[in-house]
């Protein structure tokens, strides 16, 4: 049985083909331990540890398409060819056998920078116009053939993931890479159909990936897309400063065929639009819920004191209360909760949350530089 405080998080949930026994999902976390980009046997492991530890929906890392130059670290692992594939029909047989449901995140890092490398690729990077934020140029600006070719790439991706027998998949359109490049006005100048004024004439990229997907992979089969408002390349940035342009933004989206908004911030507790709302008021998975109409996953620093992307910088953490959490599950601001560093950590993380008992662990760097 849960313990009472946290019973909301063990509510099962049910989309289209896909049946959770509960609230909490896996966040994708960046691993870059598969060498020549196939996944072996640590990954494996590692995935069908935290299914065995009671996780209801695992996201993968990011794992990309098939382009010249879709990843900035060369441990991050493919999404394409028949090596990498069979590596990852382990990974989702073993955490089937483990009672466990999972999607690969499907991902371009367009323009961006590694955190955790100096590698480059031997082609040059791709983006919308050759930036890898706003006045730093980096690689070069996609042709329409470009674009087409990447949008076929996603939906190929797709497929292969309902083919292996993936439940879900994720596209990667936050954090300041290929797709929210896109979003971003500060790195999309472009003055054909993919560029804009307005966030609405931006998202058409994005638009157009995901209804590649859903042709790919069928109107059954459930599409989530992660989306932000900052970027690595500058915290403070909003995409959307008002309601009206959040849902310019994302409605178009759910229209082509999301049925999950994966809604990152640094902070799930911080409001989106306190000034509208007041400080308790909701957050970007609660305004994009409200907005769309779309079932949303909520993220950031859940459960921990400290924000992630301190943690590249060597910052710890410790664990914290699930209050807020709870509070915010219990009045349905959003469907489901990402937990990143807290299952890093920790594969027994949610096991040990629903019955109550067991220290719960805080994050320490070590943990990124192993597959606990």
């Amino acid at each position: 049985m849960s313990s009472p405080q946290t019973g909301i998080l063990f509510q099962p949930f049910r989309l289209k083909s896909l049946s959770l026994k509960n609230r909490v999902v896996m966040a994708p976390m960046t691993r870059s331990f598969a060498p020549g980009g196939i996944p072996g046997e640590p990954n494996v492991a590692y995935y069908r540890r935290r299914a065995e530890g009671g996780v209801g929906l695992i996201l993968s890392e990011g794992t990309v398409i098939d382009r010249p130059a879709s990843r900035n670290d060369p441990g991050i692992p493919f999404f394409h060819g028949d090596a990498a594939l069979s590596g990852w029909r382990g990974v989702i047989e073993a955490v089937h056998r483990a009672g466990g449901r999972m999607g690969p995140q499907i991902w371009h890092t367009g323009s961006t920078i590694s955190f955790q490398t100096e590698w480059v690729p031997e082609v040059p990077v791709e983006s919308p116009s050759g930036l890898l934020a706003p006045d730093k140029p980096r690689g070069e600006a996609m042709s329409e053939e470009d674009i087409a070719d990447t949008v076929a790439a996603f939906g190929r991706a797709a497929r292969d993931a309902q083919r292996l027998g993936f439940d879900v998949v994720e596209l990667h359109g936050a954090h300041g890479y290929l797709i929210d490049q896109f979003f971003w006005s500060g790195t999309n100048h472009r003055t054909d159909r993919f560029g804009g004024a307005t966030l609405r004439e931006r998202a058409r990229f994005a638009a157009e990936v995901v209804r590649g997907v859903r042709a790919a992979v069928g109107p059954d089969f459930p599409v989530i897309l992660r989306v932000s408002q900052w970027k690595q390349q500058d915290f403070g940035v909003r995409l959307a400063p008002t309601p009206d342009e959040m849902t310019d933004w994302l409605l178009p989206l759910v229209e082509a065929g999301v049925d999950v908004l994966h809604c990152s911030q640094r902070r799930f507790w911080e409001p989106e639009f306190p000034e509208i709302d007041g400080e308790a008021g909701l957050n970007f998975a609660g305004w994009a819920k409200k907005l769309t109409g779309a079932a949303t996953i909520s993220v950031g620093s859940v459960g921990l004191s400290g924000e992630f992307i301190n943690a590249f910088a060597g910052e710890s953490s410790t664990a914290t209360r699930l209050d807020e959490l709870v509070r915010r599950m219990e009045r349905e601001e959003f469907d489901l909760i990402a937990v990143g560093r807290a299952l890093l950590a920790d594969p027994e993380w949610v096991a040990k949350v629903k019955a109550g008992e067991g220290a719960l662990k805080g994050f320490t760097p070590d943990a990124l530089r192993e597959l606990v």
